[in-house]
């Protein structure tokens, strides 16, 4: 929020001024209608909030709160004006009279007071939604978080809200869909430490087949390294048509299916595929969790894409940012079943990704019991 003594709302000095925002000429427009006729504030469809400045924050809010003034006392005596400013001050100090006089010059119609709350309360849902994205690509990237999967899920549940929020507030309308180009996904976390464990999962498949039917919620695609992609889908499908399943035959299934694609020495596959320790179900559960954040960081970067293109209605808005959490919802679904092993294997009915109201199921308020199925 800009500093509540600059009248501006931006802090900057004069050989630092920047052009102002479509929305802050918007705002001064409203503001300016409004202190020349009061009586415009009845049943405006706006809340303080919504401005982008404490300065114009604080005028509004002092506007609602002083009681309005008989409109032809209002036109010979600026009494009203001087109650608003004294009362404004007390959260903007450095509000003056010849303000209040560039906020009325602003306006070019009083009797398009409502256009402009429009406008204003457009402005406030991009950062609005900008916002709670930004929270969740924080959660999603943070890597010193602890058990970090319930907070990102407490923040899709947060940012879905805001979503239905905003569709409820701006009904929907003809046009296009977005055409904001969206950036690059993000690379998945892959270091060290995800290798090794993306390592002892194949091993551990490898090992135990018959452990697998226990965690078909886990797909190929939740793995980062592409060779390691490329095995446990050779692995999977070996065990669906029941073949046999040992490091040679898996070796063999991936020759057959690219492994040219990822040069490595046959050999070294051999090795990764026969040193199992830990349980198939405990490195699945990890796999799918980096999975479920990889899908959050997409999910945040893409929305956020959207919401800096100020071209966009709030519908589209909607409809791109549900678009994006589609990857996310679905992922989630998959990762609350690791609390019910006894789900059917079969997946959920599909849903347009324009219309997911949700990223997906209630948040679970425990993390998979991973730690202690490891060491069975």
């Amino acid at each position: 929020m800009p500093d509540a003594s600059d009248p501006h709302g931006d802090g900057a000095g004069p050989a630092d001024l920047v052009p102002f925002p479509p929305v802050h000429h918007a705002e001064q427009a409203l503001l300016g209608a409004l202190l020349l006729q009061p009586h415009r504030l009845s049943g405006l469809p706006l809340a303080a909030a919504e401005f982008s400045t404490a300065a114009h924050t604080a005028l509004f809010t002092a506007m609602k709160a002083v009681q309005p003034p008989d409109p032809a006392a209002h036109a010979k005596e600026p009494l009203w004006l001087n109650t608003v400013l004294d009362t404004a001050r007390r959260e903007a100090r450095g509000l003056t009279a010849s303000y209040l006089h560039t906020l009325i010059s602003a306006c070019p119609d009083p009797a398009h007071t409502d256009v402009y709350a429009r406008m204003i309360r457009e402005e406030h849902a991009h950062r609005t939604l900008d916002h709670h994205v930004a929270h969740l690509a924080q959660l999603a990237t943070d890597p010193k978080a602890p058990g970090p999967v319930p907070p990102v899920l407490a923040a899709a549940d947060t940012l879905a809200r805001c979503l239905d929020e905003i569709a409820a507030r701006f009904p929907p309308h003809p046009g296009p869909a977005p055409r904001t180009p969206l950036p690059p996904d993000p690379a998945p976390r892959s270091d060290d430490d995800v290798t090794a464990e993306e390592r002892l999962l194949l091993a551990c498949a490898t090992a135990h087949p018959d452990r697998l039917d226990r965690v078909r919620w886990l797909l190929p695609e939740d793995l980062t390294v592409p060779l390691h992609t490329a095995l446990y889908r050779c692995i999977t499908t070996l065990h669906r048509r029941s073949e046999p399943i040992d490091p040679v035959t898996v070796l063999w299934a991936a020759q057959r299916h690219g492994l040219h694609r990822h040069p490595t020495d046959p050999a070294a596959v051999l090795a990764l595929l026969a040193t199992p320790a830990g349980t198939v179900e405990h490195w699945a559960e990890r796999a799918l969790e980096r999975s479920l954040l990889h899908q959050a960081h997409t999910a945040a970067a893409r929305i956020r894409a959207l919401t800096a293109d100020r071209a966009n209605s709030p519908h589209q808005l909607t409809t791109g940012a549900r678009r994006a959490l589609a990857g996310l919802h679905a992922t989630r679904t998959r990762f609350d079943r690791t609390a019910h092993p006894q789900a059917p294997a079969t997946a959920p009915a599909s849903r347009s990704p324009a219309a997911t109201p949700r990223a997906g199921p209630a948040l679970r308020t425990t993390p998979p019991a991973s730690t202690a199925r490891a060491t069975r």
